[in-house]
């Protein structure tokens, strides 16, 4: 299984770059990346904006080994498109049969979120809370193609459109919780100091 994480985007609504500011002793990004780990083989991370900054924490990453995966930088020339060319541009690496999408600036998604996302069956999986999707979502494989050949105008949301969709209720609120201003940055940190529990689960 791999997973696809946007990391992209501009940052227009926040204070400073977000996915590396820090969470306690981990950035943003590394936070969103380590949820995989024992999960998924492979990460692809999509770079676009700050792309020298992406890189070069990736490349840190795999040096220290902290992580049993594989951990793939690519570079998104269309990333002023929007999301969904990261998208694409993620997709196009994917090899196994599903794989995850997720945001780069979700951090404090449960590990143990990601691990029941694995184990479900569906084309389209996607977990809930009080209601309202989140994040990572889950796709089958034969969405690839479909994502990849996409108009550039297209959106993710429009592909899937389609497809029946299962979502999974789960007892996490992080999922709902992305980093797109600095109130969202206060208020994630305040989460994460709050509840924060083992590394590889925060």
């Amino acid at each position: 299984m791999e997973a696809i994480i946007l990391a992209a985007g501009y940052s227009s609504r926040a204070s400073d770059y977000k996915m590396t500011l820090k969470l306690g002793t981990k950035t943003v990004l590394e936070h969103t990346l380590s949820k995989f780990e024992g999960i998924c083989e492979r990460v692809i991370v999509v770079s676009g904006f700050q792309r020298d900054r992406i890189h070069e924490a990736t490349l840190a990453m795999q040096k220290d080994n902290t992580y049993d995966m594989d951990i793939v930088c690519v570079y998104n020339p269309s990333f002023d498109q929007g999301m969904f060319s990261s998208v694409q541009r993620g997709c196009i690496e994917v090899e196994s049969s599903q794989f995850f999408i997720t945001p780069g600036d979700c951090p404090l998604v449960e590990k143990e979120t990601i691990r029941r996302l694995a184990s479900e069956e569906g084309i389209v999986v996607i977990p809930s809370y009080s209601m309202k999707g989140g994040h990572p979502i889950k796709l089958a494989s034969e969405l690839k193609t479909r994502i990849v050949e996409a108009k550039a105008d297209h959106t993710l949301r429009g592909i899937l459109q389609p497809y029946e969709k299962k979502f999974l209720n789960i007892e996490d609120p992080g999922i709902l919780m992305d980093l797109d201003t600095p109130e969202d940055f206060r208020k994630a940190t305040e989460y994460y100091n709050n509840y924060s529990r083992t590394d590889n689960q925060r």
